[in-house]
């Protein structure tokens, strides 16, 4: 994302009769290894990227002496009744926020000690360093997001993946795809080692953007090198910002969006408990992939204010929902709560501190509490709630429990396989088993020079005959629903 002057954008600072009551904040890694070797991996460059922001959202929220830090909030030992962290299963996400908990909470020397009945002291290894828990985010995209070069990859959203799919068949696309051949094959020097010149084309602009992007960080040595002038740098970038903005929102469908749309489902319902002082927690932190940022920019209208919300967010980016209120109660009235927004693209700092802007086509940038649900339950979806099924058209995994009948539907069909019916399949079975039987009964009797014959009559109107018991026989249905 190229930082641009942004008119709109100013460094927010609390007033006196300002109360930080919570915050939410999303934020993306650091640097990292190219997708193009999997799996991707935390650089030492992409740690101290995370941990400076994170010293800074310290500094902000959490430092007893700013007068932002969020109220009530414990300063040097962290409380985790206050804290909730996330992250998808992935090596590079789960590793930049635990090393973001080190600048937010560093190690507290003797502070993080204890006395033992003994008498002894004992401090917490390393200074005093505080182990703050990661959690597990629970959504489909958390399988090794960040190894995944396609950005619908792990959605698990059968539509959104679709929607993503149909851009590839767009006019503006089909014309990328043929009006930037020549510059693609023409940088095939560089990256031949890797990419073929099948796969060297605007289908790949994000995977070919991001192999020569990290290289020119880490490699003091690209081949061919000579070709990537800083026009060529930034046409890489701009064809990659196109292209995976385009895989993540489209207005005309609104479910490619559904990273951004669960993402504002989580931010409304951590913050109203926080509102509604239903819990302690006073801070959220997530950390996830660029592709949610672009999701959640084009569903909140922020590209109206920039076009720099259309690009890709720079390494250890964040956005941060600030709560507060201007009242002097302890337990204000929603009508007296505002949200604030914030975004720092690339590593928060004093240098680079997050800005506030304007949400949902407002024209200011403190929206009241009221008003920023509404809007947010607008694009908001519940991940795993029937409604995310129903918008995602999944019917499988967690979903299948919304749809009884049609886990039982497809089972059904998938038995009828060949135009044969469980209840046809199951009479043919019984008659062949039968079959069998009598036949082999048959073989017995002629070479045992056997015959069978009626008993006499017992009684006037019933008679005994040869009686084959045959046991019941069962299909299994081998091509069931799978489930998650």
């Amino acid at each position: 994302m190229h930082t641009k002057a942004l008119l709109l954008a100013s460094i927010p600072a609390a007033t006196a009769a300002e109360t930080i009551l919570g915050a939410y904040i999303f934020s993306r890694h650091g640097d990292r290894t190219t997708k193009a070797y999997s799996p991707a991996k935390l650089t030492a460059l992409g740690a101290e990227q995370v941990y400076r922001s994170g010293s800074w959202y310290r500094s902000r929220y959490i430092d007893e002496k700013s007068s932002t830090r969020i109220d009530g909030i414990s300063s040097d030992l962290a409380d985790l009744s206050e804290l909730f962290i996330t992250a998808p299963v992935d090596n590079v996400l789960q590793g930049s926020a635990g090393i973001f908990l080190q600048g937010l909470y560093p190690p507290a020397g003797s502070a993080n000690s204890q006395k033992l009945a003994n008498g002894t002291t004992i401090e917490a290894p390393l200074s005093g360093y505080q182990y703050i828990p990661v959690n597990t985010a629970a959504v489909a995209s958390s399988a090794q997001a960040e190894s995944n070069a396609w950005l619908q990859g792990n959605s698990g959203c059968p539509a959104a993946v679709n929607s993503s799919q149909a851009y590839f068949q767009s006019k503006e696309y089909l014309e990328l795809l043929e009006s930037t051949k020549e510059f693609y094959q023409n940088l095939l020097p560089v990256y031949e080692s890797t990419f073929s010149s099948e796969m060297a084309t605007f289908k790949n602009a994000y995977s070919l953007y991001d192999y020569i992007h990290v290289a020119t960080i880490h490699n003091s040595s690209i081949p061919s090198s000579n070709l990537l002038t800083p026009s060529t740098l930034q046409t890489l970038s701009d064809l990659a910002n196109i292209h995976e903005f385009s895989l993540a929102y489209n207005a005309s469908s609104p479910i490619r969006a559904v990273a951004g749309s669960v993402l504002a489902s989580h931010i409304v319902s951590t913050l109203n408990s926080s509102v509604s002082a239903a819990s302690k927690q006073k801070l959220n932190i997530q950390f996830g992939p660029y592709g949610t940022f672009a999701s959640f920019f084009g569903l909140s209208q922020l590209p109206a204010v920039s076009n720099d919300f259309t690009s890709i967010v720079d390494y250890a980016s964040s956005m941060t929902f600030e709560l507060f209120t201007k009242s002097a109660s302890s337990s204000p009235d929603q009508d007296e709560v505002f949200v604030r927004f914030l975004f720092a693209n690339g590593t928060a700092s004093d240098s680079n501190p997050a800005k506030a802007y304007p949400l949902f086509g407002q024209d200011k940038t403190e929206l009241p509490w009221t008003t920023f649900v509404a809007e947010m339950n607008k694009i908001a979806l519940e991940g795993g709630s029937k409604e995310w099924c129903e918008a995602c058209g999944e019917k499988t995994g967690s979903c299948a429990a919304y749809y009884p009948a049609a886990e039982e539907t497809a089972s059904v069909s998938e038995a009828k396989k060949g135009g044969m019916s469980n209840a046809v399949a199951g009479v043919i079975g019984a008659m062949v088993t039968l079959g069998v039987v009598l036949g082999l009964q048959a073989l017995i009797l002629g070479v045992g020079g056997l015959r069978l014959t009626k008993r006499r009559k017992q009684q006037q109107g019933t008679s005994e005959v040869f009686h084959v018991s045959a046991e019941k026989t069962s299909f299994s249905d081998t091509s069931s629903v799978q489930k998650a």
